[in-house]
């Protein structure tokens, strides 16, 4: 990211959104919400002196909920620019008028109270959509116990205890602070579920397995247990990492957990969690009581992927996902020219497949620029003027956005740069004044001739 910030061809604009877009590729208009951190970035010199002085604490959001960060604060450790940003939602400041001790302890004179929303404007030729993806939340699974007990935690979670720069400093303990001597690791909670998500989220295995070493690594004495559907360790190595786990000593069950909880049966279970699985290679249930259980959980379309389709004209597939032109032909590119997607928001994915699929989305932008032109379909849709009534019943019809109506003269207008030559509204216009190129009736008529001639 650094290295992004620091390259004289790209401009980072950090702490925005995009909200409009228009035109088509090569020419599309783009708006940018950019919002007000109250910091200056030109002075302030991320000493973070404001952070320590400020005494209103909330939620950390990047340690999902299991620590506490300041009214200003930096959004996560290396960020880029490593600046803080007010939080007006937490801050005295915005909310009674009252504190600015941060401005008060601020040697830069950074703090700016009167910094205001920015609306910029760019023009910009190609687009790729890289928005990630939202962690599936357990929560709604009231079987297994996330919410209501305090040691069941969800992947990121653990994989923020874990870090060294997370709420626990990479110590993984339970809630009391103690350490864990035994932990359930849960696979594919919310995928492969027909009441959820029936995709595998590709991850979850991989990334189950690396807590599981972890474990094994920090706290060598816990009983660490794998609860699994199937293991789909498809990668270099990683059928290789399965076998290194099950040398270290790791419980694979193979079965889904059915339901958590407190209730003790038998005097070994007392003050443990029991995780109720069916074991489906020894074809009984178990009951296995644990101190701490993960969740593996899956990856799902972001909350705001809808929106975020209309701003790009994007289509969505039947999971929510960005739908891509063509799953094995032209997976990086999108019905709407120009605008191409990679990572997670396409589908879940792990990180050689990301990086390959961004790789291949810049590498079509930078072909495109070399080039200097853009080829467009030849099949398009053309509007006879002297024909067209002019009662715009082609410009609602129209799924790519590609006519609009020239108030002068009256008459539609198709752009053959966002005409993807669908027939829509060749077979809509009353005064048969549109037609599609290389589909006329002579044409198709010509065509049946021949083929029974």
């Amino acid at each position: 990211m650094a290295s992004v910030r620091s390259h004289k061809n790209i401009e980072l604009m950090t702490y925005s959104e995009v909200t409009e877009v228009s035109g088509f590729v090569g020419n599309f208009k783009v708006k940018i919400k950019q919002k007000p951190r109250y910091v200056d970035i030109t002075k302030c010199t991320g000493c973070g002196t404001c952070q320590e002085k400020c005494p209103i604490k909330a939620d950390n959001e990047f340690d999902v909920g299991m620590g506490k960060r300041k009214a200003i604060y930096t959004p996560f450790p290396q960020a880029v620019p490593n600046i803080p940003v007010i939080d007006p939602a937490h801050c005295t400041f915005f909310l009674k008028g009252k504190c600015r001790a941060c401005e008060k302890f601020c040697e830069a004179k950074a703090i700016d109270y009167e910094q205001k929303e920015k609306i910029i404007e760019a023009e910009v030729g190609n687009i790729i959509v890289t928005t990630g993806f939202d962690s599936f939340d357990p929560s709604v699974m009231t079987q297994l116990g996330y919410g209501q007990y305090d040691n069941v935690v969800t992947g990121i979670q653990f994989e923020r205890m874990s870090n060294a720069s997370g709420p626990t400093d990479g110590k993984i303990v339970l809630k009391d602070g103690t350490a864990p001597k035994s932990v359930a690791i849960l696979h594919c909670i919310g995928s492969r579920d027909t009441n959820y998500h029936r995709y595998c989220s590709r991850v979850c295995c991989m990334y189950s397995l690396k807590f599981a070493h972890l474990l094994r690594e920090k706290v060598p004495e816990a009983t660490v247990y794998q609860l699994y559907i199937d293991m789909r360790c498809a990668g270099s190595g990683y059928e290789e990492f399965y076998e290194r786990l099950q040398e270290e000593g790791v419980n694979f069950i193979r079965g889904k957990a059915g339901e958590i909880t407190n209730i003790a049966e038998k005097p070994g279970e007392k003050g443990k969690l029991i995780v109720i699985v069916e074991d489906t290679l020894v074809r009984r249930k178990r009951r296995l009581p644990v101190d701490m259980v993960v969740m593996s959980t899956a990856l799902e379309p972001r909350a705001d992927a809808e929106s975020v389709a209309r701003v790009f004209s994007l289509s969505r597939k039947a999971d929510g996902f960005f739908l891509e032109k063509h799953p094995k032909l032209d997976p990086v590119a999108t019905t709407t020219d120009g605008v191409f997607v990679a990572g997670c928001c396409q589908s879940p994915k792990d990180i050689p497949d990301t990086v390959a699929q961004a790789s291949a989305a810049a590498a079509r932008v930078l072909s495109m620029i070399s080039k200097g032109s853009v080829e467009i379909e030849s099949a398009t849709a053309v509007v006879d003027e002297e024909h067209c009534a002019g009662c715009k019943i082609c410009i609602d019809l129209c799924p790519y956005k590609s006519i609009t109506f020239d108030e002068e003269k009256k008459v539609s207008h198709i752009n053959e740069a966002l005409c993807k030559g669908c027939g829509t509204c060749v077979a809509a216009c009353p005064s048969g004044a549109i037609t599609g190129k290389h589909f006329t009736t002579e044409q198709v008529m010509s065509e049946i001739e021949g083929v029974l001639v």
